[in-house]
C-alpha cells in the first residue's frame, strides 16, 4: 500500500495542515494532561485504523513519559488497572465521540457524567475538541493511505503559526 497524496506538498493542503497544527497546539496548551492526551489519540488512531497517526501518539506518549505498560494497554483499558477513573472517562467519551455512527445517541449521558466529574470547563473543551481534531486527522491519514512506522517524535511542533 503507497501514500496515495502528500498533503503537505500540496500549497492548500499545506495550509489547512497548518491551520490543523494550529488547533492542536491550543489543545496541547490547554490544561488537560498532555500524557492523557496522547493516550486518548492513541485509542481514537487505533479504532480508527489510522496507522501514521498510532505510530505518532505511541512515540508522542512515550516522549510525554507514558510507560510501555500504559501504552500497550491502552487499547484495552477497560480490561487493565493502570488507569484512573479519570483516564477511564477520557477514554469512554473518545470512543463514544469517535464510534459516532454505532450509537444512535453518540456519547451517552452516563459517559458525559462521568467525564464532567473529573474535568473542569476548560479540560472538558480541549477533551472534545482532542476527539474531533484526532479524528479528523485519523480521516486525512486513511483516506491518503498514510503508513505508520517512520514518525520521529516532535516532527509536528514547528508547524504551527
Amino acid at each position: 500500500m503507497e501514500p496515495r497524496f502528500n498533503l503537505f506538498a500540496n500549497e492548500l493542503g499545506a495550509k489547512i495542515g497548518k491551520r490543523i497544527a494550529n488547533v492542536s497546539l491550543v489543545i496541547q496548551e490547554s490544561p488537560l494532561p498532555r500524557a492523557l492526551q496522547e493516550l486518548v489519540e492513541l485509542r481514537v488512531s487505533q479504532i480508527n485504523g489510522c496507522g501514521f497517526c498510532v505510530d505518532a501518539h505511541t512515540k508522542e506518549a512515550a516522549a510525554a513519559g507514558e510507560t510501555v505498560v500504559r501504552i500497550n494497554l491502552v487499547a484495552a483499558w477497560r480490561e487493565s488497572t493502570v488507569f484512573t477513573e479519570a483516564e477511564r472517562a477520557a477514554l469512554a467519551l473518545a470512543e463514544e465521540g469517535t464510534r459516532l455512527a454505532d450509537a444512535h445517541q453518540g456519547v451517552s449521558d452516563e459517559t458525559w457524567a462521568e467525564a464532567r466529574k473529573h474535568y473542569n470547563d476548560d479540560e472538558i473543551v480541549a477533551l472534545v475538541s482532542l476527539v474531533a481534531m484526532i479524528n479528523a486527522a485519523n480521516r486525512l491519514g486513511v483516506i491518503l493511505r498514510q503508513k505508520g512506522g517512520s514518525y520521529e517524535p516532535g516532527v509536528f511542533a514547528g508547524m504551527s503559526s
